[in-house]
């Protein structure tokens, strides 16, 4: 590839062979992506630009996003905006510029959402070490206005508090909403959340049970977990400080049931090598989590790691229903809620993975 005189983050002009123009691209001079396709014709990429884009996201947002304050308003390329995500909480938002281009970019960026919105407060999460790659600096902190320690929202029906600046994401796993839909309507008896973080499932699944148990390694997370609870005078879920393994593990031994068990770790495989384990680790979760579940109870099983596709997991669940002699129907095949878009021709953007089964 000749690069020209193309410098770190520059919007460069991409040619074929023969000098024909195939677009404009962001350029990075350390990625191995060394360019992202902003669009595929020559075109200025200016704040003007950026104001259109943003738009154009929001105005999807609009159609596809009902009962929450709380949405991702720019996934990406699947905006057409590769290396930019912004996640919108209400009057406040979070930005991650994760390539060279798009942290370039940044003023016009936060000039564009100060039009749109009005925004009381922008904060940057871009504590993320795909930025590494890039040779940008790992930070986070308050772009603009005033962010509080905790921002709150309502999502489905619930009030929700989201830490923009420490938690795990952006503050709140946006891209299970649709999914905490679904898995609550196949709710009943007792139910088995695990790394449930700030209690995502188990807030919306706790109306419809007699309990819920609601398992996570962090304290930090269960912390917020409590505020959530506490603020939805929910009742019925207990919040429990473990590594999920070893309590799998613990309540198979003791011949523990439960009428649901949801799994929604995180990442296992977040890059290609570590596939091999990844995928001992998904099946063992849930070869563990089936042993809970008896006749009629439901699993609902979650996987975020963009390198395992949904056939892999449907693999790997089926392995472990062949492991502990347990028969499945697949009852929903879900993927991440909507704001959270697809680009048919970027398979990393469909990520998130999440299958509803039934024991027969």
């Amino acid at each position: 590839m000749d690069r020209g005189e193309a410098e770190a983050g520059e919007a460069v002009l991409v040619a074929d062979a023969r000098g024909a123009a195939l677009g404009t691209a962001h350029y990075s001079s350390t990625s191995q992506i060394s360019l992202r396709m902003l669009s595929d014709r020559p075109e200025n990429i200016d704040r003007a630009f950026f104001l259109r884009r943003i738009a154009q996201a929001e105005a999807y947002r609009k159609r596809v996003v009902a009962g929450s304050e709380a949405y991702r308003l720019v996934h990406g390329e699947a905006d057409q905006l590769p290396g930019l995500v912004i996640d919108r909480y209400g009057d406040y938002f979070t930005i991650q510029t994760l390539d060279q281009g798009m942290d370039r970019a940044k003023p016009d960026i936060l000039s564009c959402l100060g039009e749109l919105f009005a925004p009381r407060g922008i904060v940057e999460r871009n504590d993320v070490a795909v930025r590494k790659r890039e040779a940008l600096a790992l930070e986070s902190g308050v772009l603009a206005g005033h962010v509080p320690e905790m921002v709150a929202v309502e999502m489905n029906g619930l009030k929700l508090q989201a830490d923009l600046l420490h938690g795990q994401k952006t503050g709140i796993f946006l891209d299970q909403r649709e999914n905490y839909l679904a898995a609550a309507r196949y709710a009943r008896g007792r139910a088995l959340d695990c790394f449930t973080s700030t209690g995502g499932f188990a807030l919306h699944l706790a109306n419809r049970l007699e309990s819920v148990e609601a398992v996570d390694s962090s304290e930090t997370a269960l912390r917020a977990a409590r505020l959530n609870l506490d603020a939805n005078g929910i009742a019925n879920v207990e919040l429990r400080e473990a590594d999920v393994f070893d309590l799998l593990v613990g309540y198979a031994s003791a011949r523990r049931r439960f009428d649901m068990v949801v799994l929604d770790p995180p990442a296992f495989a977040k890059a290609r090598q570590n596939m091999e384990a990844a995928v001992r680790g998904y099946r063992e979760i849930n070869r563990r989590a089936l042993e809970l579940l008896p006749t009629g109870g439901t699993l609902v099983t979650c996987s975020c790691s963009h390198h395992l596709s949904e056939a892999m997991l449907l693999e790997i669940v089926a392995s472990a229903s062949l492991d502990t002699g347990k028969k499945l129907r697949v009852v929903e095949r879900c993927m991440q809620s909507r704001d959270h878009p697809v680009l048919l021709t970027v398979p990393e953007t469909h990520y998130l993975k999440c299958l509803i089964l039934e024991v027969i």
